[in-house]
């Protein structure tokens, strides 16, 4: 062999780069370009093509605002071509070294308003029929911001500014040589192969020869003439079949299309038109591929506005090469949702799937979302959803995950058979390097085979590519290489789970993130937002539910479907978590206003029904599973007289009878005395602020990394301190920024409130409050989706350390035998809990909630402003007080004047407490039944007693979509057994 290694790969990247890729697009004719730049936001398309006012614009001139919309109106002449000829215009908007989604992109549009197809930096050709041109292109400028993690104006119209951020590069007629295209990219996936293969392999010497023929083949004055004789060279080595023995890849074409993240919502609406026009395109005229898409919000998004397009994919779908999957409304979070709200993703995702296109979906898939939490699996089987895929977890930070393809075990036993896609990546472009990796890092080798890879453009969507499925084709059965088979996830998971699934591992618990652990608190009104509208969702459900029953109301499906798809898109997992630019959240909080609003009138509605308009006397509705104060759970009562008195001294310390609440100078908590139980609550000053220098490496709005906790400052500064009735208030100053802490302790009761003003104004810090704890433990209990898990607060192992910062939801609870204190909240989610030594001996479990972070992008004014958020530490705390008081919090009692409301149903349970209502409502087909959700929250066996205040023909254990399930939970008396944790849904046909 005369060329070594080196000077075949050296000469081979010339070749490509400087002659062949070039040539594959011929120039013939150039083309008339006009422009319309649209003012303010999109327009329909049939308003620019009827009112849009073009004018001539030149090839190289600049266009685009950030955010902004300009229609480029092509036209010309085809020259006569030889029978045949594969006409292609290419349009270069001005693409930058970014990937798709991340820049321009453009919608091409016929004059008679239909779609054509959509372009970006990696599909810039548009097919051409006849001998003229006259085609319109939608251009999108939306700014690169995703470089360097700098802060950024981009993020929204009002910082952005109206500097032009694009030229026009390119508009050319041209031809495509498809015999230049084809060995372009037999030289390609050949040199890819032969860089992955060992040194010394046989195989790779016998390719470089190949190569090195084929070049001398090609005639650089005559290229498209001899690029047979190359690609004759290459045939032998692309011919050798792959050994029996080689991996199995399912390459399934794909495109994540972020909801929102550095775009706005209204630009993924445009997205999901752009790539879902290019994937129909090809699977047109590439009848191998198949093409999975997630998220029933997108597919409406279509169905609304592009139905054109939308019934190009409808066909694809039934005909089984479109492949909705995922079953959710969106990929949301899943840390982060409420019990019901979890749910609900695949309730609305999948009801819309059947709704739509009569299609089950079996896999859940969520490739990019930021941990999963320990409840998930009982939550996708109870959807009839069979399998879960993510590749997410492969972003650890410090441990690697042990398995690739496994059983995993949720907080209640059920167990859903997952894959993680060894490649690593769900924006494959099924080059050498992605399969080789996925072969060397796959972990369960041996008992397994094959492992998925989901191709295409993603993040900002795009999709696969005919370079794609060029590479595809030749990959199939490839010496050297993994036998790729472009194929539906239901086929691999299928195989997968036939070949392995009764020797796979078992991972139990959560599938925790070690990184991004930061998207618990950024942007706290954004989450604020949720947790309210959750819970109002559950009122307005319960309320005009029992007026429905009770008082023949016409039920709210319409609003409440409408209303709970908005809070379901807003769980999207760059939106909830808090990494979208400012546009994003400024929105959702607008959005969750005007939501809050809605569900408000919905429920005070009802409630002044149920109560009656006559009546004279208050009455408190309680929304709560628990009894409360006199009021029954689920129902309402007259407000009890108050009892008891809370005596305040001098020395700001507060008396109820059942605890002793001191507040020293400085305003911080130095004792609370459980006066039933004889003991300190607390082992240092608490509800004690505390700030951190928060600069992480990278990632700003998701990242908050360990050594943050290096460098903390107590805010115990005091600029005023007084008493109001039952409340301490303590006014600090520090930064730029101003607090007012309450520390309230209520007649009766058995916990201490306290709410929090702050006037944020600080950059690039963490604020964070702190209750030690005087409980000797190395565990502790965090509330997630119908249940809790247990943690670790030790750092024993790898494992352990990098749960420095953890997610929960309303409460989380440490205790020793016989002695448990809880901390409650109403919107907080990011929590750290930490062993300390005790003065005399033992250790203290520290207890801090996360309230706010300042990162500067991708957002450079996350959080600045007012915020309030209020918490309650609960001693003597068993996880039936944390459950109670995490519900109370988040759920307070109304109060309208009228008449008592009996419960519309009664759920007593064995031991009390243990089985907790969820939902009640009305079925979704409208027949009337009414439909409970209930679940085991202690983590024990139950038996629940269900009493409906109603007559009752018949009941049934259902699936979340309120399927009859053929197991049957319900004894005699609709009496419930329940295992640990588990969730049932109840079904009660009304006489």
């Amino acid at each position: 062999m005369h060329d070594d290694r080196t000077v075949v790969e050296d000469r081979l990247t010339r070749l490509l780069t400087d002659r062949l890729r070039p040539a594959v697009h011929r120039v013939v004719a150039g083309l008339d370009v006009a422009a319309w730049h649209v003012p303010g936001e999109p327009v329909p398309p049939a308003v620019a093509l009827a009112d849009g006012d073009f004018q001539p614009f030149p090839v190289g001139g600049a266009w685009g605002p950030p955010w902004g919309t300009t229609w480029f109106r092509l036209t010309g002449t085809v020259p006569d071509l030889p029978a045949g000829t594969r006409v292609e215009l290419v349009v270069d908007l001005g693409w930058n070294a970014s990937s798709p989604g991340f820049q321009a992109e453009g919608l091409v549009y016929r004059p008679d308003g239909s779609v054509h197809k959509g372009i970006h930096p990696r599909n810039d050709w548009v097919p051409v029929t006849g001998s003229t041109v006259d085609l319109y292109v939608e251009a999108a400028s939306n700014p690169t911001m995703l470089e360097g993690f700098r802060p950024t104006p981009l993020g929204d119209l009002a910082t952005a500014g109206d500097a032009p951020l694009y030229r026009l590069a390119r508009a050319d007629v041209t031809v495509r040589d498809e015999r230049l295209a084809e060995l372009v990219h037999d030289f390609e996936v050949l040199a890819e192969l032969r860089a992955q293969l060992p040194a010394g392999e046989p195989r790779g010497h016998e390719i470089l020869r190949a190569l090195s023929r084929a070049m001398d083949a090609l005639d650089p004055a005559d290229l498209s003439g001899t690029a047979q004789a190359a690609r004759a060279a290459l045939a032998g080595v692309l011919a050798r079949p792959a050994h029996a023995s080689a991996h199995r890849i399912t390459a399934v074409g794909h495109a994540h299309i972020d909801s929102a993240w550095l775009w706005p919502l209204r630009e993924t609406v445009r997205k999901v038109a752009r790539t879902a026009s290019n994937v129909v395109d090809l699977l047109d005229t590439h009848p191998d591929l198949v093409y999975a898409m997630s998220s029933a919000q997108q597919f409406a998004w279509l169905e609304e506005h592009r139905p054109e397009v939308f019934a190009r994919v409808a066909a694809h779908v039934h005909a089984g090469r479109f492949v909705p999957v995922g079953g959710m409304w969106v990929e949301s979070d899943t840390n982060l949702p409420g019990s019901e709200a979890m749910a609900r993703q695949f309730v609305h995702g999948k009801r819309y799937f059947l709704e739509k296109f009569g299609i089950e979906t079996r896999e859940a898939w969520l490739p990019d979302s930021f941990g999963y939490s320990a409840a998930l699996p009982q939550i996708v089987a109870l959807s009839g959803t069979r399998w879960f895929l993510t590749q997410k977890i492969s972003w650890n930070q410090t441990n690697r995950f042990p398995h690739h393809t496994f059983w995993w075990e949720g907080i209640d036993g059920t167990r859903v058979f997952t894959h993680f896609p060894p490649a690593d990546t769900y924006n494959g472009e099924l080059t050498g390097a992605e399969l080789a990796h996925a072969v060397r890092n796959f972990r369960d080798k041996g008992d397994a085979t094959r492992s998925l890879l989901p191709f295409g453009y993603g993040d900002g969507g795009g999709g696969p590519t005919r370079e794609m499925l060029a590479r595809a084709r030749r990959l199939a059965d490839l010496e050297g290489s993994p036998r790729v088979a472009l194929e539906a996830p239901a086929t691999f998971f299928a195989a997968a789970e036939q070949e392995y699934g009764s020797t796979a591992p078992v991972w139990v618990g959560e599938l925790y993130l070690e990184l991004h652990r930061a998207t618990y608190t950024s942007q706290a009104a954004t989450k604020q937002g949720n947790r309210r509208a959750e819970h109002l969702l559950r009122e307005a459900e319960l309320w005009c539910t029992t007026a429905s029953v009770r008082l023949g109301v016409p039920y709210p499906h319409e609003e409440l479907d409408r209303l709970w798809k908005t809070v379901l898109l807003h769980q999207f997992h760059d939106i909830l978590p808090g990494s979208s630019i400012a546009w994003v959240h400024r929105e959702a909080r607008a959005t969750y206003a005007a939501v809050a609003v809605e569900l408000s009138t919905l429920i005070s509605t009802a409630l002044a029904r149920l109560a009656g308009t006559g009546g004279r006397h208050e009455v408190s509705f309680n929304a709560s599973p628990f009894a409360r104060d006199g009021v029954p759970a689920l129902g309402a009562a007259p407000p009890p007289p108050v009892s008891g008195v809370v005596r305040v001294s001098d020395r700001f310390q507060l008396d109820n009878g059942l605890l002793r609440v001191e507040v020293d100078a400085r305003g911080l908590v130095v004792s609370v005395l459980d006066l039933v139980a004889g003991r300190e609550v607390l082992a240092g000053p608490g509800n004690l602020l505390q700030l951190h220098r928060d600069e992480p490496n990278r990632w700003d709005a998701w990242d908050v990394d360990p050594f943050y906790r290096s460098l903390v400052s107590d805010v115990d500064g005091v600029t005023e301190l007084s008493v109001a009735g039952d409340t301490v208030r303590v006014s600090r100053a520090f930064g730029a920024s101003t607090v007012l802490q309450e520390i309230t302790l209520a007649a009766g009761a058995r916990r201490v409130d306290f709410r929090v003003e702050l006037d944020w104004h600080e950059q690039e810090k963490f604020l964070k409050v702190a209750f030690p704890v005087d409980v000797h433990t190395d565990r502790a209990q965090f509330e997630t989706q119908y249940g809790h898990l247990t943690r670790a607060t030790h750092e024993n192992t790898s494992w352990d350390a990098a749960r420095f910062e953890v997610c929960a939801h309303r409460w989380v609870r440490v205790a020793e035998p016989g002695y448990g204190v809880a901390v409650a909240n109403d919107s907080t989610y990011g929590h750290d809990i930490r062993r300390v030594p005790r003065p005399g001996g033992g250790t203290a479990s520290v207890v801090r909630l996360s309230l706010l972070r300042a990162p500067r992008f991708p957002d450079p004014a996350t959080d600045q402003g007012r915020h309030v958020f209020q918490y309650a530490l609960v001693p003597g705390a068993s996880v039936a007080d944390a459950v109670r008081a995490g519900y109370e919090l988040n759920l307070p009692v109304r109060t309208v004047l009228g008449a008592p409301v009996a419960p519309l149903v009664h759920v007593v349970s064995s031991p009390p407490e243990a089985v907790v209502v969820e939902a009640v409502k009305l079925a979704d087909d409208r027949s009337g039944d009414v439909v409970l959700r209930v679940y085991e929250a202690l983590g024990g066996r139950a038996t629940a007693t269900i009493a409906p205040d109603f007559p009752v023909v018949g009941a049934v254990e259902t699936d979340l979509l309120e399927r009859e399930l053929e197991r049957d939970a319900l004894g005699e008396g609709l009496t419930l057994r329940l295992r640990p944790f588990q969730i049932a849904t109840i079904r009660l046909r009304l006489a």
